[in-house]
């Protein structure tokens, strides 16, 4: 089993443990949202900016790594067309159940996004991509596809961990590790991880997660800073995530600046 099989299995089970990121949004936020009253996630506590999505009506919307039901019906409340990808069962049958209550259609797709993504080029306008990538060893590759499937003036909005939640012990105190984290390549770490049925995580730079975008072809419009929502680093305001949003850029005709 490699061990995007076992994150996939891992999350599957926190998600019949009541995980707080599988819990499908209620009919009553449904609603709301089709009102245009809504907030969605990308880090643990603070929510996206609606400046960051422009006008959704009418969009090609991905959830790239996105399953769940939480986030992907407010876009299809909002007249989004949506697709999500996700390699979780469990998150994947959460967003029929609430496209079956809701009657709208939504393209579902399970997949490894390690892999090339199963899309054509320039199909989407914007892409939805909550903290998910600290479960994958290389992050760039990722950019380069999500970069390729937008269309130009398309966007990306991203929630990373910057890598401090793999440093401290679990009550946040005490120094344990060195970054990176990458238990592929660390028996201890992997072994820590194993104890705490986290499933396989790595910590990812920033030179990778925006200077990626940045490679990718992606220019960087927002950024945000969040904290955990609890624990030590979280009560002394300590970030360990962010939230980014990117554009892709036009091609420049001979002599013209890239937008």
């Amino acid at each position: 089993m490699n061990y995007q099989e076992i994150n996939a299995e891992t999350i599957d089970r926190w998600v019949e443990e009541g995980w707080e990121w599988g819990k499908p949004i209620s009919h009553e936020e449904y609603e709301a949202a089709r009102e245009g009253r809504f907030d969605v996630l990308l880090t643990p506590t603070r929510y996206v900016p609606h400046s960051w999505f422009g006008e959704l009506s009418g969009k090609k919307v991905l959830g790239l790594a996105s399953g769940g039901g939480q986030q992907m019906p407010v876009f299809a409340a909002l007249g989004a067309d949506c697709t999500v990808f996700d390699y979780s069962k469990r998150q994947l049958s959460s967003e029929r159940m609430v496209a079956e209550r809701e009657g709208y259609e939504i393209r579902i797709i399970r997949g490894d996004m390690t892999k090339p993504l199963p899309f054509a080029d320039e199909e989407f306008d914007l892409i939805f991509h909550p903290v998910s990538n600290c479960y994958v060893e290389e992050v760039v590759p990722i950019f380069k596809e999500c970069a390729r499937i937008l269309k130009p003036g398309g966007i990306l909005l991203g929630g990373f961990d910057i890598g401090l939640n793999y440093i401290f012990d679990e009550e946040e105190r005490v120094l344990v590790n060195s970054l990176p984290f990458n238990p592929l390549k660390n028996p201890d770490q992997m072994a820590q991880l194993s104890e705490s049925d986290d499933g396989v995580q790595f910590s990812h730079t920033l030179e990778e997660q925006i200077g990626g975008q940045l490679a990718a072809g992606l220019i960087l419009t927002n950024l945000m800073e969040d904290t955990n929502g609890e624990g030590n680093l979280h009560e002394h305001n300590i970030p360990s995530f962010i939230a980014t949003r990117a554009v892709k850029g036009y091609p420049a005709a001979s002599g013209d600046i890239i937008k």
